[in-house]
């Protein structure tokens, strides 16, 4: 029986990495490719060498994503099942690339850039993984990226609710404030981008009244139908 492809995409803050971290425990024989990382790793880099965000918007479309994780020498490992990045042979830190700074960094680049290359090299990257594995591919505009996927998800939740996650996962280093205006920042950037179009297969899934990660996750399998129980 052949390998299933699952993207999953999501609003600000509604817990799509930890929905995936937790699928990959669940369908056997899977990995998680987070696509959202690589995007991040490209635009941290340029960050650390000095670029601002106004800098890469003004930049436009000669912007070339690809060519930027050439340049920085990015790569993409498979580590305990899930894709794991490297820059310039470090493996880069989780928490800087998940950072606020590092996010709207993100928003603000993926609205101007050119990501043709970018994603021409991550569909070859996911027909590679999937001759091996089922790919849960966690990240934006995963349907212009990878149009056979099996499914598409979508995962919602309340902006009350995605506030309240990301002071959690913040701690006291963010007032609800700064955390609330920050993602309705990142969700007009993100709209702007065309991030939050759904396609024909696409699969709504709100999890506001889920009361935790496994929770969340069992709405998602519930409409998964494994390879093995074709």
């Amino acid at each position: 029986m052949s390998n299933i492809v699952i993207g999953i995409e999501g609003l600000v803050g509604a817990g799509k990495t930890s929905i995936c971290r937790k699928l990959i425990q669940k369908i056997p024989n899977t990995v998680l490719l987070n696509g959202g990382n690589l995007y991040r790793a490209v635009v941290y880099a340029m960050m650390q060498n000095g670029k601002k965000i106004e800098e890469l918007r003004n930049q436009g479309k000669s912007l070339d994503i690809k060519e930027m994780m050439d340049l920085f020498k990015i790569e993409i490992k498979i580590e305990n099942n899930e894709t794991i990045i490297y820059i310039n042979g470090k493996k880069a830190d989780e928490e800087a690339l998940q950072s606020k700074e590092a996010s709207l960094a993100v928003s603000a680049v993926a609205e101007v850039a050119n990501n043709k290359n970018l994603f021409k090299f991550a569909k070859g990257l996911i027909n590679d993984l999937k001759g091996n594995y089922n790919v849960i591919v966690s990240g934006r505009s995963l349907m212009k990226i990878y149009p056979d996927s099996d499914y598409h998800f979508f995962i919602t939740a309340s902006l009350d609710e995605r506030v309240k996650r990301k002071l959690i996962q913040y701690g006291n280093n963010e007032s609800e404030k700064e955390i609330r205006d920050n993602i309705v920042k990142r969700d007009i950037l993100q709209e702007k981008s065309g991030f939050y179009e759904y396609s024909s297969i696409t699969k709504e899934i709100d999890v506001t009244n889920c009361k935790s990660v496994e929770e969340s996750t069992n709405l998602v399998l519930g409409e998964i139908k494994l390879p093995e129980m074709a």
